[in-house]
């Protein structure tokens, strides 16, 4: 493994939390791997993956992320051997303006993305003029405005792809004010704004049901399915073909699927 450049403990006043070292079947074949996830779902799922993983003499060292750029640095610089937080337009972005040599190796799940507000029931009764809060990365970003679109509340500029940003709406009938904020941030800006874009991992940990709650919400063929992500070094070791069979196991799809009842879906 090559030495890393920059150690996780710099990094400590970014992350939410460590778990330990899953325990048990410990062998002279255990690997242990160091895996970075972000908070609510993804977190959820890995401890029934790690679960699995030990099993078949893989220790997982999970690392909970606050935010979105963290878990790729840390990957790129050595101080994870993989992660699990993310999209792969999300990933194709990352690698595009910031040179890191990732690559994704399997599917996960979909979080279906949702708008939410506290002051209206449905998104027929947001009046013009309102306020949302989107996501301030392109995909993420790009990604609500495509949402917004197929419901014809706005419309873009053709050729925009999958990372149109708030420069690219070409008709607005409605008169929405559109406010940019870091993910993490959005449910709380609920009580501030009308209407908010809310991954699902975020809305879940605040608490929110996707399924309940949201006022406009992706259906299960969204094209932003999350993904394992390794460095490129990685991707033919065998303990990535260990991972995945861990990770894509009947017992972590059971999981998902009691847990999150469809607000998570499993992509394999």
């Amino acid at each position: 493994m090559k030495a890393s450049t920059t150690s996780l403990a710099a990094l400590a006043g970014l992350l939410t939390a460590t778990t330990a070292f899953v325990s048990g079947h410990a062998s002279a074949d255990t690997e242990t791997l160091r895996v970075g996830v972000t908070p609510g779902p993804h977190a959820e799922i890995m401890e029934v993956v790690a679960e699995v993983a030990a099993e078949n003499g893989l220790t997982l060292d999970i690392t909970e992320f606050s935010d979105y750029v963290v878990p790729n640095t840390a990957l790129a610089d050595g101080d994870l051997d993989l992660n699990s937080f993310q999209h792969q337009p999300y990933l194709d972005n990352q690698v595009r303006d910031r040179g890191f040599d990732l690559v994704s190796v399997a599917p996960t799940v979909v979080f279906p993305m949702g708008f939410y507000s506290e002051t209206y029931e449905s998104i027929e009764d947001v009046p013009d003029g309102a306020t949302f809060a989107i996501q301030n990365d392109p995909t993420n970003g790009g990604r609500s405005l495509l949402l917004l679109q197929s419901a014809g509340l706005l419309t873009l500029g053709e050729d925009t792809g999958l990372t149109p940003s708030i420069l690219d709406i070409t008709e607005n009938p409605h008169g929405f004010e559109f406010i940019e904020l870091d993910a993490a941030q959005l449910p709380r800006s609920l009580s501030d704004v009308d209407v908010a874009s809310v991954n699902t991992n975020y809305a879940v940990e605040a608490g929110l049901d996707p399924n309940e709650d949201a006022i406009l919400r992706e259906g299960p063929e969204s094209p932003y399915m999350n993904i394992i992500a390794v460095r490129a070094e990685d991707a033919d070791a065998p303990w990535v073909e260990r991972f995945i069979a861990a990770y894509h196991s009947d017992e972590v799809r059971a999981f998902v699927d009691e847990r999150f009842e469809g607000a998570v879906v499993a992509g394999f």
